[in-house]
C-alpha cells in the first residue's frame, strides 16, 4: 500500500509540474510546457533549437548566455522562463532583419571584435541593450556597462570600437 501511495504522489508531482507559457522569440509565439525550473536559456537552446545563446558559466558570471527580454539585457541562465510568460525575446538570431546584418553584428565583423567567438553572441546581445538604454556615452561608460560580458580571449579594445561604431550609427 505505502509503495501504490508514493507512486500516485510523485505522479500528482509530475503533473503539477508542468507550467504553460507563452513566449514571444525573436518575432515568432511560442506555446510551451515547461518544467517549472527550467531556465530561459535551456527552453532557447533545447525546447526551440536556438544554439546561438551559448551556456558559458551557468552561474550568470560570464555573460555569454545575455538576451534581450522585453528589450532588457538579461542573462538567461539565471532566469527561469516561467517568470517571463507574455514576453518578448531576442536572442542573436533575431536581430538580423530580412537577411541584412545588424549594425552591431557587421560592426563585430569590421573591428575583428572577436576571437574564439565564445562570447561574441552575449556581447552583441548586451551591446544592442546598452545602446538602446542609451546611458553610456563615453569609452569608460561602456566599459563599466558591459563588465558583465567577459571575453576570454581579451578583444575588449576591438569590442569598444565596434560599439562605439554602432552607437555612432543609431
Amino acid at each position: 500500500m505505502a509503495r501504490s501511495s508514493r507512486a500516485t504522489g510523485q505522479a500528482q508531482t509530475n503533473a503539477a509540474s508542468s507550467v504553460s507559457i507563452s513566449v514571444t522569440v525573436n518575432g515568432r509565439q511560442h506555446a510551451l510546457t515547461l518544467d517549472p525550473r527550467t531556465t530561459l536559456l535551456d527552453v532557447l537552446r533545447e525546447h526551440l533549437d536556438l544554439t546561438g545563446t551559448k551556456k558559458g558559466c551557468d552561474h550568470g558570471q560570464c555573460g555569454a548566455c545575455t538576451v534581450l527580454v522585453d528589450g532588457r539585457r538579461v542573462v538567461s541562465c539565471l532566469i527561469l522562463a516561467v517568470m517571463h510568460d507574455g514576453a518578448s525575446v531576442t536572442t542573436i538570431e533575431g536581430l538580423a532583419k530580412n537577411g541584412t546584418l545588424h549594425p552591431l553584428q557587421q560592426a563585430f565583423i569590421d573591428h575583428d571584435a572577436f576571437q574564439c567567438g565564445y562570447c561574441t553572441p552575449g556581447q552583441i546581445c548586451s551591446a544592442a541593450g546598452l545602446i538602446a538604454e542609451g546611458k553610456a556615452k563615453t569609452a569608460d561608460e561602456i566599459r563599466e556597462l558591459m563588465s558583465g560580458n567577459i571575453c576570454r580571449c581579451g578583444a575588449y579594445p576591438n569590442i569598444l570600437a565596434a560599439i562605439q561604431q554602432a552607437m555612432r550609427q543609431s
